[in-house]
């Protein structure tokens, strides 16, 4: 794996388990690189509390394993050399556009434990190395498909970019002390080695409410993430979660015999229910009923009406307070994973979608990921996780207890006049049009 980083690419890239020596190796040749010639060298991650925080004692202890001790000085927050080279630390999730131009000048970046970079900070600090011939290196292992460095740099890469996957067995070092931690793992905590030891993506994050059920639906065995086409024979019901100070989440739900299908969803903020109505009209779908959660039946202070008159007055059919069902969160969450066998998530409209007009390439999540990052708060002093936390992530969870608490009410066959009125719609359209795909 060495050869790569010796090799003149704009991003070099290595991702993959726990002992791959990924680390070590990029510190050895940016010591050697640096022995070479005079170069400025920025190490940063996201959060950097103090110089402990950082990789300054890594690669401290490899210029003494290497025996450049003669040559490089570390200091306490920074490391020299003794033809210029240097060695600066930072943390970037306290750089602003302004702070990061100090670092414009830099020969090589190299970001550790990438996989928690935000969006926000690569967006400031890929811009800023600029020098010609200025390179990018990324070393992380990963933790969901969804993760926006994950994203950027390995499922779609930028241009000249090296991306290699570096696991335990790449590693020369690899020691018999860390093969018997391994094979302990792989025996004891198999969920857990694919992703700690194989570096493959976790289905969902630690404590994940749905981890069993969404790694199920990932598995080609259930295939339940596909591609989930619009079928013009069925109703089109809409779900949704008001989110009242959070994302509204909208979702539209066809009925198949006991097959649950989810082929649209979005999350809006700032939206009233009449831009909702709105958007969900733009779709040509052959429309159903419109669910409600609970609080969709309150007055609304400002407007002094109910969610459900606002809505029937734009003439959708909403059900009454009394033919919804009503659990508690836990109840709901139970019916949920019970119900999760029998769910299909369209894989465009459900899942990640990148906004390829931004810049960088802006990664949205969608229902899929609010499902995998939906967890339980962890207690530390009990060492049990508790009640769900509430987040950004919660709103598209509601939304799937409330299709799973109502989808006995949904109808799954058109009737009479409303099929005649679609089946018009839908020959003149075609297919294509009909389904979105």
């Amino acid at each position: 794996m060495v050869p790569h980083l010796f090799e003149a690419h704009r991003y070099k890239v290595f991702y993959g388990g726990r002992a791959g020596g990924r680390s070590w190796s990029f510190a050895r040749a940016l010591l050697f690189l640096g022995f070479q010639r005079p170069m400025r060298i920025l190490c940063a991650r996201e959060v950097q509390n103090s110089i402990k925080d950082s990789v300054h004692k890594l690669l401290k202890d490899q210029i003494q394993i290497m025996g450049l001790g003669k040559f490089y000085k570390p200091l306490d927050t920074e490391i020299r050399g003794a033809n210029g080279t240097e060695f600066t630390f930072i943390g970037l999730s306290v750089q602003t556009e302004e702070s990061v131009k100090s670092y414009e000048g830099y020969d090589i970046c190299w970001v550790e434990e990438a996989k928690n970079v935000k969006q926000s900070s690569w967006s400031i600090l890929i811009p800023t190395i600029r020098k010609p011939g200025s390179e990018i290196w990324v070393s992380f292992n990963p933790e969901l498909i969804s993760d926006y460095t994950f994203q950027y740099f390995v499922v779609n890469p930028p241009e000249d970019a090296v991306v290699v996957k570096v696991n335990f067995r790449d590693n020369p070092w690899f020691s018999d002390v860390l093969e018997k931690e391994r094979l302990r793992c792989k025996q004891f905590d198999p969920e857990s080695y694919e992703n700690i030891w194989e570096g493959n993506c976790k289905p969902a994050v630690e404590g994940a409410i749905y981890y069993k059920q969404i790694a199920a639906a990932e598995s080609k065995e259930r295939n339940q993430i596909c591609r989930v086409p619009y079928d013009p024979f069925l109703l089109v019901h809409v779900v949704i979660d008001l989110g009242f100070g959070h994302n509204m989440s909208v979702g539209c739900v066809q009925k198949h015999i006991s097959e649950i299908r989810i082929i649209d969803y979005f999350q809006v903020k700032g939206y009233d229910l009449n831009d909702v109505s709105l958007e969900l009209r733009k779709r040509p779908y052959n429309w159903g009923r419109f669910f409600l959660p609970h609080d969709g039946f309150s007055h609304d202070h400002k407007e002094k009406k109910t969610s459900q008159s606002i809505l029937q007055a734009l003439g959708w059919d909403v059900p009454d307070r009394s033919e919804i069902v009503e659990l508690s969160i836990e109840e709901g969450i139970r019916l949920a994973q019970l119900c999760f066998p029998r769910l299909l998530f369209d894989e465009k409209r459900c899942g990640i979608r990148v906004d390829e007009t931004s810049t960088g390439g802006q990664v949205y999540g969608g229902l899929i990921e609010c499902l995998r990052r939906y967890h339980r708060k962890f207690n530390r002093v009990t060492g049990a996780f508790t009640t769900p936390a509430q987040d950004e992530f919660t709103d598209g969870a509601d939304f799937l207890r409330y299709v799973c608490q109502n989808e006995g009410s949904m109808l799954n066959v058109c009737l009479g006049d409303q099929w005649d009125m679609i089946s018009d719609g839908y020959d003149k359209q075609g297919v294509d049009q009909a389904t979105g795909y």
